[in-house]
């Protein structure tokens, strides 16, 4: 069974621009509804993939947080390109440390980070969720659980020096917080295995700007954009943005 996977997106809505970025082993579908509901109320949302994400987990190995930060800036360059002189980002997971990033190294309207972390994990545990990653894309394009495996075990053959360059990156960003002054929204869900939740207070502590906001949602978990808070979440980001100075 041949798996249809998600492509980039630019949602036509209106002169303020948006862009929305995934996080680590995601891809656009992760930000989707929320674009959908940002273009009905009058933004243009961009969503760029980030290289060998969307794609066969063998081709993330080859890839890496330099690649991915290209991939960001082509994106933010895209929509300065089609006329959107304001733009803000709002990132998921790792797109919100690109999100933070972007905001101390190009002109920003606003930042909305979700669920980003702040401290590194070890490379065996990211490691481990890299492996789950794959066996799942696996398990989804429909292969037998024999082919999976001896899949699995070639996988594994593959060296991977995107995680240090990810945890040097993550360290990077935590360094330059305070360095970022536009308006910056933080979500943070309570119930999130993936990261240390106090990141959450790190950013909105450090970020200079006088208009920044934390929330925490209860309920969810990491990919609080597709949990049981979303449309919640939606209301929130988008008053966030109404508010801004566009």
């Amino acid at each position: 069974m041949k798996v249809t996977m998600p492509k980039p997106f630019t949602f036509e809505g209106g002169e303020r621009g948006v862009l929305l970025l995934h996080g680590f082993t995601g891809h656009s579908a992760d930000v989707r509804m929320l674009g959908r509901y940002l273009e009905k109320r009058g933004y243009t949302c961009h969503a760029p993939h980030y290289k060998g994400h969307g794609v066969p987990p063998e081709e993330l190995v080859h890839t890496g947080p330099e690649d991915w930060w290209q991939d960001v800036m082509e994106a933010y360059q895209f929509l300065k390109d089609r006329g959107h002189e304001k733009i803000a980002a709002v990132g998921l997971s790792l797109g919100g440390v690109f999100a933070l990033k972007l905001g101390y190294t190009v002109p920003l309207n606003g930042i909305v980070t979700m669920c980003s972390p702040m401290y590194i994990k070890s490379e065996e545990i990211m490691y481990e969720g890299v492996l789950a990653y794959a066996a799942e894309f696996k398990k989804r394009e429909g292969k037998a659980p024999e082919q999976i495996e001896i899949e699995m075990e070639e996988f594994k053959k593959a060296p991977m020096k995107t995680l240090k360059e990810l945890q040097g990156l993550i360290k990077e960003v935590r360094e330059n917080v305070d360095t970022v002054y536009a308006p910056t929204f933080v979500v943070q869900s309570r119930v999130d295995a993936m990261i240390n939740t106090d990141s959450a207070n790190i950013i909105f502590n450090e970020v200079q700007s006088d208009q920044k906001k934390l929330k925490w949602y209860e309920n969810s978990t990491h990919v609080i954009t597709l949990g049981q808070e979303k449309d919640q979440l939606h209301e929130d980001v988008l008053a966030f943005l109404d508010d801004l100075d566009w």
